[in-house]
């Protein structure tokens, strides 16, 4: 069946003659009561979809302007309140509400059926497009926004972009390699890798950027000096005091984001390893904190404020029928030089 156009004149009546129930059992499955067995829920929740029906009160309820689903696990980070303050702006700008969302997952990924039932929770809300920050979201989910009209745009996705959806990022490859040259060129050689988890996208990208590095200056880094685990400062202290405990320690470190340079800085600093005499440190983003690390960190500059802008504006116009001139757009990467970078020890 294909699906009709939205309209204000479809009513619970005419979802229940599609659906060959009563109107009773329809106001039951949308009031999510138990008394109706779960292949009925999800035939009448595929017509709700099919005819882009919403009940009455909340349509009444809908706010007077459109707003658009921004979903992340974590607000806290400095990444993300970068990138998130630019969302709001641009939104703010474009006369458009925002709402924030954990991942509804695993309970909306659990089946098709409660992934149509959150999407449909979002529209009713005002929702005309989603924008996912940094997160992994399954198919069901994009499924369902994908078949109730329902526009997505993912930032530094976690785990393989899907089709359906438009990505956001910047040029993850080339800012580590940056990164990692710019160490060789001081002389480094032994260079390490601390890094988020590689089924995340970015993070992968900037791994390969450093192995493209070292490959480059046919350098060959023991299996020891790779660590992948979680973009934090948790991980980037924990790893840093392990490489700098190795008989021979690494003379610099490439980071995966500059929470995980943080980390390693403190861990020197526990350790009494100077930075950059003894050790030099590298992150990515280049978020603000990165300037008022002690010593200034040298990081990967991401153009945080330009992807949240862009998220904004792209799926705003995909909400209006446009199409984007590519699924995968990424923004430029540049070194920040600060003072957490020097010559390789001579010794």
């Amino acid at each position: 069946m294909s699906r009709q156009p939205r309209t204000e004149k479809i009513t619970l009546a005419d979802v229940a003659l599609r659906a060959g129930v009563s109107p009773a059992t329809v106001s039951k499955v949308l009031n999510r009561r138990s008394d109706v067995s779960a292949s009925t829920r999800e035939h009448v929740m595929e017509v709700v979809a099919e005819l882009g029906y919403q009940p009455t009160t909340l349509r009444h309820d809908r706010p007077r302007k459109p707003a658009l689903v921004v979903v992340l696990d974590f607000v806290a980070s400095p990444y993300a309140g970068t990138v998130l303050q630019e969302i709001l702006t641009a939104a703010t700008e474009a006369s458009t509400d925002l709402l924030l969302r954990l991942p509804p997952y695993p309970s909306a990924g659990a089946s098709a059926q409660a992934a149509r039932e959150w999407i449909a929770q979002q529209q009713a809300s005002g929702a005309i497009g989603m924008i996912e920050l940094a997160v992994a979201s399954p198919g069901a989910v994009l499924a369902a926004a994908d078949d109730a009209g329902l526009p997505v745009v993912m930032i530094d996705p976690i785990g393989m972009a899907d089709s359906r959806v438009v990505t956001i990022g910047a040029t993850n490859w080339a800012g580590a390699r940056s990164a990692a040259d710019h160490l060789i060129r001081f002389g480094h050689r032994r260079i390490a890798w601390i890094g988020g988890p590689l089924n995340s996208a970015p993070s992968a990208e900037r791994f390969h950027g450093y192995r493209a590095a070292l490959d480059a200056a046919e350098l060959e880094p023991e299996q020891v000096l790779i660590r992948h685990d979680a973009f934090t400062v948790e991980a980037g202290f924990r790893h840093g005091r392990e490489l700098l405990a190795l008989e021979e320690p690494p003379t610099a470190v490439v980071s995966g984001n500059d929470e995980i340079a943080i980390g390693v800085l403190a861990a020197a600093k526990e350790l009494g390893v100077e930075v950059p005499g003894r050790l030099s440190v590298t992150g990515c983003d280049d978020t603000p904190q990165a300037e008022w690390t002690a010593p200034g960190l040298t990081s990967v500059h991401q153009p945080l404020t330009g992807m949240g802008r862009m998220a904004v504006d792209t799926v705003l116009a995909m909400a209006k029928g446009s199409r984007p001139a590519s699924r995968h757009l990424q923004l430029a990467t540049g070194l920040t030089v600060r003072d957490s970078t020097g010559p390789a020890p001579k010794d």
